[in-house]
């Protein structure tokens, strides 16, 4: 397939491009217009609305990755906004060009989140669970809505609600990696919450199935054992072979990282992936110590 890729430069488009074309599909990086000239590839601005006509023709399948990290920084107001901005319009940019096309992509694959469901304490969530509270839930229902023109049109529409995707390259275990590895990580607030996480590895399997299974709507993209946080980070210190003894209080994690903070690091989603496995596919790493030392290096614990 001929497949436009936006985000191809973050922590999973960058893994993603690499694997659609080894599958053999030709990949078309589709690139912000503030990004340098020398990079091959045509431009959009989500912003503006504005996308070259060239990226989209031919193409018989779209993977939209594109949107403003939500763990860079304070919430302030603005940055809420800039958070929000990057997926709405941009979605809707993508979704009303596809809908637009003769003939039409086959398939649009939108990155949304497991924040969908908001803090959810012990429940146990499958993709027929409602939407949750909070600014991350209100940016995920806005986020999957804003490809409805495409839906309208007749696309076949896959909402891949990503939980916390583990790599060293990047994203949360990178941050996380350097405190651990000093003998300065811990739980975090209580550690009861529970963290729904994958590896980058399945992370993009799930996406490539998506592409070529019949999938469609929210399709929860997490490993099918989600654990407490207390668990995680006595596993990710045990793999880097360093104690987990130094815990960071709730009231201090909501001083440092505010609202972000809250959402981010102390809600629980207890998120299982019944779409994906019901769809046939086959985690490569479904267990969170075998994930770590898989993506750490050490094959002893």
């Amino acid at each position: 397939m001929k497949i436009l890729l936006t985000g191809a430069s973050g922590l999973i488009g960058s893994a993603l491009a690499p694997e659609l074309t080894a599958a053999g599909h030709e990949v078309i990086r589709l690139r912000r217009s503030s990004a340098s000239r020398a990079e091959p590839g045509p431009f959009w601005d989500p912003v503006a609305g504005t996308v070259e006509a060239a990226a989209l023709l031919g193409v018989e399948g779209i993977v939209h990755l594109a949107g403003a990290s939500v763990a860079e920084g304070r919430w302030t107001a603005a940055r809420k906004q800039t958070i929000l901005d990057s997926r709405e319009a941009g979605t809707r940019l993508i979704a009303e060009s596809a809908a637009h096309l003769r003939p039409r992509p086959k398939v649009l694959v939108c990155a949304s989140a497991i924040g969908f469901y908001g803090d959810r304490g012990e429940e146990r969530l499958s993709e027929a669970s409602p939407p949750g509270s909070g600014f991350l839930a209100d940016v995920c229902r806005r986020w999957e809505a804003a490809a409805e023109p495409a839906r309208a049109a007749g696309v076949r529409v896959v909402h891949l609600r990503f939980g916390v995707v583990l790599s060293p390259a990047g994203g949360a275990l990178r941050r996380m990696l350097t405190p651990f590895r000093m003998g300065l990580g811990g739980r975090l607030g209580s550690g009861r919450q529970f963290m729904s996480w994958i590896t980058l590895e399945d992370a993009v399997g799930a996406i490539v199935h998506a592409i070529k299974s019949e999938l469609e709507g929210p399709v929860n993209v997490v490993a099918p054992n989600p654990v407490r946080n207390a668990e995680f980070s006595r596993l990710l210190a045990r793999a880097l072979g360093r104690p987990a003894i130094l815990p960071m209080p709730a009231p201090i994690v909501r001083l440092a990282f505010g609202e972000m903070g809250h959402e981010l690091m102390l809600s629980s989603a207890r998120v299982e992936p019944a779409r994906l496995q019901a769809a046939g596919y086959a985690f490569r790493h479904p267990e969170l110590e075998e994930a770590f030392r898989h993506l750490l290096g050490r094959s002893g614990s």
